[in-house]
């Protein structure tokens, strides 16, 4: 019975490597997380700056340009033009992105903060008053 006792005295040791690579590993999915979060981000930004860029094109060469001929038939065709570009190509295209953009963000990176690959949570269990320990 002794041995058995030092053998499990053997298992219980604090093994400083083990603590120091599931810390190490730990650190990297933050830190590749952090990075991941920040891309999605900046990428969001230059889709706005991308699409500000094209309703700026837009607005130029459908409405400005036709203005600037005199011509009140061309000025017509062009606002009608430029109406439909921005609410068919940016309002529709924008909206959808946005959509899908928020929407991946959602279940990629807010999700990563409450799902765990690793099964090391605790699990659910909904508030039940029967469940209660009731004070005398």
């Amino acid at each position: 019975k002794l041995e058995e006792h030092d053998d499990d005295a053997e298992d219980d040791d604090f093994d400083f490597s083990d603590v120091m690579v599931n810390q190490m590993i730990h650190t990297i999915e933050f830190v590749l997380g952090a990075v991941s979060n920040t891309a999605s981000y900046l990428r969001l930004w230059a889709l706005s700056l991308a699409h500000a860029e094209l309703s700026d094109v837009f607005l130029e060469k459908l409405l400005f340009m036709t203005v600037s001929t005199g011509n009140l038939i061309a000025m017509v065709i062009g606002f009608f033009l430029w109406l439909g570009a921005t609410i068919g190509v940016l309002m529709l295209m924008e909206s959808l992105s946005a959509f899908l953009h928020t929407l991946r963000l959602h279940w990629v990176e807010f999700q990563n903060k409450f799902y765990s690959l690793h099964g090391d949570g605790i699990k659910f269990e909904p508030f039940s008053y029967a469940t209660l320990d009731v004070l005398p």
